[in-house]
């Protein structure tokens, strides 16, 4: 027999599952929206539209704007005291492929999710938070939006992303991505010396941080691009640019690998005469602070609605993520459910079309489902909750 305890969160468990299936029709009509108008990161606005309405209707608090052009942060106190609950929505597109990183169906399973905790809140405590977190492919919104201190007061940050495999999180890399600029002076093809080649910088750089390469730390990428190298043939080019993604498992460390290939790029303009300058072109992404204590309650609940083949937490890095910065700040999770077969590739319209099938509806009602309970659980048994926040204090000391 349950105790009181267990029998009133059975209750709770019940209506939240009952509240996602209620409006289940009306979370894939969002994901499909979103599919059919694809933005890209901070050209939001449309979406952002469809995103606040649904939730003002829902009863949500909501503020449009607060950091990002098109970010939001919804909210609803239930009057008692308790913790604050945060629930990420992504809902940025890929240029050409659309949705194919599933991001239309991450913003149904936040909605989905908070308004399923909203659901109970009022009896059990607390505070339910959504928050729209635009532009995480390229441009950092949670980035923004943490050091503008979104997250301050939140407890506990959850967010699913569809996939191929069924986790409950992994770490990922930082990203420190910098553009090189080189200024040099044109001349007629037939009068070299005339000229300082800004080409010549490039390229004698690009080849000496190739060379670099071999001489990082198992685990640290470097990849770049010549994105400008001069207009015609036969004119001394005068500018040429690179952008180049510096990957590695801390911050600290891809700050390193930088300052070595920065000594790459004045060795290059000395030999070539020339001058450059360097910027951020990108958001800079800090790596992702893994909580295993809301990874182990992301598996309970897995198991607990049937979920097979749960992958436990990938401990070695891949990719980069905006996801990172709030896990510096409060206690997060990213896990992941499939939506479709290991034969479908990330960033692919393939994975796009998967967010408005039939896998993507059932994944949406799983990944909603597991995290709304996580959020009853780190409310109504507050020794969770201090377990994750211990672990989140200790692991970023």
């Amino acid at each position: 027999m349950f105790s009181q305890t267990e029998e009133f969160r059975m209750d709770y468990k019940g209506r939240i599952e009952a509240s996602i299936q209620a409006h289940l029709d009306a979370y894939m009509d969002i994901v499909k929206t979103l599919y059919d108008n694809p933005e890209t990161g901070f050209e939001e606005y449309e979406t952002q539209k469809v995103l606040v309405k649904y939730l003002k209707d829902a009863g949500f608090d909501v503020k449009s704007s607060v950091v990002v052009d098109t970010d939001f942060v919804a909210e609803y106190k239930s009057g008692k005291e308790g913790p604050t609950i945060a629930y990420m929505c992504e809902y940025d597109a890929l240029p050409e492929v659309g949705h194919g990183c599933g991001h239309n169906l991450i913003a149904g399973i936040g909605i989905a999710a908070g308004e399923a905790l909203k659901s109970v809140i009022d009896e059990i405590g607390g505070t339910v938070r959504v928050v729209g977190t635009p532009g995480e492919e390229n441009f950092g919104g949670k980035v923004k939006m943490s050091e503008a201190g979104v997250f301050d007061d939140v407890d506990a940050a959850l967010m699913v992303h569809p996939d191929t495999e069924n986790g409950v999180g992994s770490r990922s890399l930082a990203i420190l991505p910098i553009k090189y600029e080189f200024f040099g002076k044109n001349a007629h093809g037939c009068h070299p010396q005339d000229g300082h080649s800004a080409l010549d910088a490039a390229i004698s750089t690009y080849t000496q941080i190739s060379m670099l390469r071999q001489f990082v730390t198992p685990g640290s990428y470097i990849h770049g691009i010549i994105r400008d190298g001069g207009l015609a043939a036969n004119v001394i080019p005068a500018y040429a640019s690179m952008e180049y993604y510096f990957r590695a498992p801390t911050m600290a460390y891809c700050k390193e690998i930088a300052a070595r290939a920065q000594d790459c790029v004045k060795g290059s303009c000395i030999a070539s005469q020339t001058t450059y300058k360097t910027s951020m072109y990108e958001c800079p992404y800090e790596d992702t602070k893994i909580n295993y204590t809301l990874a182990d309650m992301l598996t309970e609940k897995y198991k607990e609605l049937g979920v097979e083949q749960i992958n436990p937490v990938d401990e070695i890095p891949c990719g980069s993520t905006d996801v990172g910065s709030v896990s510096y700040v409060c206690p997060t999770i990213q896990g992941t459910i499939k939506i479709a077969d290991c034969t479908v590739a990330g960033h692919s319209k393939e994975m796009a079309a998967a967010t408005i099938s039939e896998d993507g509806k059932a994944g949406l009602v799983t990944a909603a489902t597991a995290i709304a309970l996580i959020g009853l659980d780190l409310i109504v048994k507050p020794e969770k909750l201090e377990k994750a926040k211990k672990e989140f204090k200790e692991g970023t000391c």
